[in-house]
């Protein structure tokens, strides 16, 4: 094949898409393993030598250890009513050809589109009421309001795309709706579930805002609250911040390596229907 001059352009565009992406990254790593005084003279260059006393302050002064179990706890129950109530309204919404299933997956569609500070204030306010507020039922029930459609979206695609001949048969031999589903249908959907879990687990551990705002005080802040300590209006600790973002990005970058060949698979599936 040809070596044409497009092609090298084309390679040229893809080096300098890596090095804007990866740059962010060898800043961030290279700042975590460097003590106060080589960020203060050379904030780029490579740790020499490397330190990782800035992993230790920052686990111990910002109570890392509590907040990942905080982060654990609410981006694991949040994914599980994600997955099961998702799957369980697409299911509905993908074997039912009725106005009403169809007016439900556009209000589940309009909810991806309408963005989320629209509702901030009132949200805020029926958390309040509920008594909610500082707690992991209120965050839970947060994201799983926010998340719900974009997760109907992708499991509704992916049902549409299985043969109907399945559901069929579970019903010709005597189940229920909701057998089939467990028994028949939800084993099927491996792979939208993983990209499901993925793609939510990712936005609800890395969210920083709403912690903030409902977990602010509460004693119960995930991690990039935490970390967030940090950094104050007259200094900002790069070392400490940098060294508790790694640490926090490595939970959930080890579950998008296990995850990662579900993501493009399902999303693809779910698109496809």
């Amino acid at each position: 094949m040809k070596y044409k001059p497009r092609t090298f352009v084309l390679e040229v565009v893809m080096v300098m898409a890596a090095i804007a992406f990866l740059f962010p990254v060898y800043a961030l790593v290279t700042l975590a393993f460097k003590d106060p005084g080589q960020i203060a003279n050379k904030p780029l260059s490579l740790p020499d030598p490397p330190s990782v006393g800035s992993f230790g302050e920052a686990w111990q002064s910002a109570s890392l250890g509590s907040a990942l179990l905080n982060s654990t706890l609410i981006t694991v129950s949040s994914v599980l009513v994600l997955i099961v109530l998702g799957s369980l309204a697409a299911y509905f919404l993908a074997r039912t050809a009725t106005r009403l299933s169809y007016t439900l997956y556009i209000l589940f569609l309009v909810g991806i589109i309408l963005p989320f500070q629209l509702g901030m204030i009132p949200l805020y306010q029926m958390v309040n009421d509920l008594g909610l507020l500082g707690t992991y039922q209120g965050m839970i029930l947060f994201y799983t309001g926010i998340q719900l459609p974009f997760t109907v979206f992708l499991y509704t695609g992916f049902i549409r795309s299985l043969p109907a001949d399945y559901t069929n048969a579970a019903l010709i031999d005597g189940a229920s709706h909701l057998q089939a589903f467990a028994h028949v249908i939800f084993p099927l959907l491996r792979p939208i579930t993983g990209t499901v879990l993925i793609l939510n687990a990712v936005h609800i551990w890395n969210d920083f805002f709403t912690p903030l705002l409902y977990l602010g005080g509460s004693g119960r802040e995930t991690v990039p609250v935490r970390v967030f300590a940090f950094v104050n209006e007259y200094t900002s600790n790069y070392g400490l911040v940098a060294a508790g973002l790694v640490l926090a990005a490595l939970p959930i970058l080890l579950l998008f390596l296990v995850l990662q060949r579900y993501v493009i698979r399902g999303f693809a599936s779910g698109l496809k229907g």
